[in-house]
């Protein structure tokens, strides 16, 4: 695993498909701030409270010109089952072999439980902000709104 990424960091590039079958890019976004979360597994109390606290504030993402990504190594179905269940209005990206996990550095927690972490990408690709709890699933979307709005300016 290359070592954890952290502010200041160069993101690798982000190609992975969602849960449609799309091919997304992160050197297609057009200079927008690309919001990662990685999260362990879909349909856990701590994923569910995770994704739908990025869901809920999805409109305040959006109106700061942000791209917001899912990313866990659940297989295409799941990731369908999980989004339409909670309505969610961004893609969750298929990361089976976990490479991208693996390129980000994200670290397992407990040794075997997928980390929990959160980047915001500037539209260079440079990260401007990582945010890594386990335990608070809905800490994640709040805390990368907070970055975004600092990072955009008032």
């Amino acid at each position: 695993m290359a070592k954890a990424l952290t502010t200041g960091d160069r993101a690798p590039l982000v190609v992975l498909n969602d849960q449609d079958g799309s091919e997304l890019r992160s050197d297609q976004l057009q200079g927008k701030p690309l919001v990662l979360f990685f999260y362990p597994k879909d349909d856990t109390p701590g994923c569910t409270m995770e994704v739908c606290a990025f869901r809920d504030q999805y409109g305040a993402f959006s109106n700061l010109g942000a791209v917001v990504w899912g990313v866990s190594g659940d297989d295409a179905a799941s990731h369908q089952r999980f989004a339409q269940r909670h309505g969610l209005p961004f893609p969750l990206l298929v990361d089976r072999g976990n490479q991208l996990r693996q390129a980000f550095g994200v670290p397992n927690s407990l040794l075997v439980v997928p980390g929990r972490v959160t980047y915001l990408i500037d539209g260079d690709g440079v990260i401007r902000h990582v945010f890594n709890n386990l335990l608070d699933g809905a800490a994640h979307g709040a805390d990368a709104l907070k970055a975004l709005q600092q990072l955009t300016g008032p």
